[in-house]
């Protein structure tokens, strides 16, 4: 399958595109064949159901370059390859002195 991707994506014509296959997402992901996902996000919990990034899946970073909302609450998102996996931290950092002292002023001036 990855073969017969790589090659379409080197012929002349349209873009491809992957509705719904948690399975053909693995494959072209373990591959790197994934140029772009648009992701559409809509505000309802169905409960249970397939993952599309669930067990199985490798790790990879994504950049998001658009986002939008419709008048309906649906997020649509696109988010591309950001190349090696980065990781990092909620932690909030510490202030430094000087924006301790102009909170401390701030503050008093309340």
């Amino acid at each position: 399958m990855a073969e017969t991707v790589r090659r379409l994506r080197g012929d002349e014509g349209g873009e491809l595109q992957v509705h719904g296959s948690c399975n053909l997402i693995q494959t072209l992901l373990k591959h790197r064949l994934i140029d772009e996902f648009r992701l559409w996000i809509f505000p309802v919990l169905l409960g249970s159901g397939k993952r599309l990034f669930g067990e199985g899946t490798v790790p990879a970073g994504l950049q998001l370059v658009e986002t939008q909302t419709s008048t309906t609450g649906v997020v649509l998102q696109v988010y591309r390859d950001a190349g090696t996996l980065t990781y990092g931290s909620f932690a909030l950092e510490q202030p430094s002195a000087e924006e301790v002292e102009r909170r401390r002023k701030v503050d008093a001036a309340d």
